[in-house]
């Protein structure tokens, strides 16, 4: 078990608080387009014929979400027909992605666990990694370390599909300060690029009925070649490089940068 590790993302309170205006009604709207993308990606479509379905009329097939949060992304998989097992260090989080799984009766285990930390090998036909969550760790080892566990967790065949904010959209939409509302919030940002844009440092206020809640965190950006030389130094024999969940090009039009590492 890892020691307790101070930074932010560790920080249950922040998740807690901030959890209305990062995971909105706009996030949860693209949950179908993605899960939809993702058995399209990882091959599954493959997979989908009369004699793989089970009895129990589900596909005999792993998918493991890493940072998995509320399970957005686990609990659409699973009513897919897929088996699902979520990774999330924040409890409070998991408590209740636990209680919506349990209310639909979904074939999810959800691990309350550091990223870091989580391996089981040769089980998961595919690993996920969604909504900008990689690039949390300070230690760029850490990031290698996840990819490599996730490696390890995966058959031969498998997949890893990590979505993400690549550096050259952060660079081309870069703002140094923005307002907006959003689930009755007051939400003010400022950005900084550090170390020549090799980081994000975010600073967040929320404001609402006179009460102020302020987070500053700071994510390591990953252009789209240098995410596939990580991908590729944690053993993953191919990488595919997206723009959108449609498969368009990662160009000047990309909406997000979206990688799979193949085994």
């Amino acid at each position: 078990m890892r020691e307790k590790d101070p930074q932010w993302f560790n920080d249950a309170g922040f998740w807690e608080q901030f959890a209305p205006v990062m995971f909105d009604n706009a996030h949860w709207a693209e949950v179908p387009v993605a899960a939809d993308a993702i058995t399209r990606l990882s091959r599954f479509d493959l997979y989908r014929t009369e004699k793989s379905i089970p009895v129990s009329g589900s596909f005999d097939l792993r998918i493991l979400d890493i940072c998995c949060g509320f399970g957005r992304i686990s609990a659409e998989l699973a009513r897919m027909g897929y088996a699902v097992t979520g990774v999330d260090i924040t409890e409070s989080y998991l408590k209740t992605a636990r209680e919506e799984a349990s209310y639909e009766n979904l074939d999810i285990e959800y691990i309350n666990a550091d990223a870091r930390d989580f391996v089981r090998p040769l089980f998961f036909d595919a690993v996920v990694n969604l909504y900008i969550s990689f690039g949390y760790f300070s230690d760029q080892k850490d990031d290698l370390l996840l990819l490599r566990n996730a490696y390890q967790s995966l058959k031969k065949g498998g997949c890893i599909i990590i979505e993400t904010l690549g550096k050259e959209i952060a660079v081309r939409d870069f703002v140094e300060a923005e307002w907006f509302e959003r689930a009755g919030f007051t939400v003010l940002t400022e950005y900084e690029a550090l170390d020549s844009w090799t980081f994000l440092k975010n600073r967040w206020i929320l404001l609402k009925d006179g009460e102020r809640l302020e987070k500053t965190f700071t994510q390591r950006l990953y252009s789209a070649s240098e995410l596939r030389a990580i991908l590729l130094e944690a053993g993953f024999d191919k990488v595919e490089i997206y723009g959108d969940w449609d498969e368009s090009p990662y160009d000047r039009k990309a909406a997000k940068l979206i990688a799979v590492g193949r085994k």
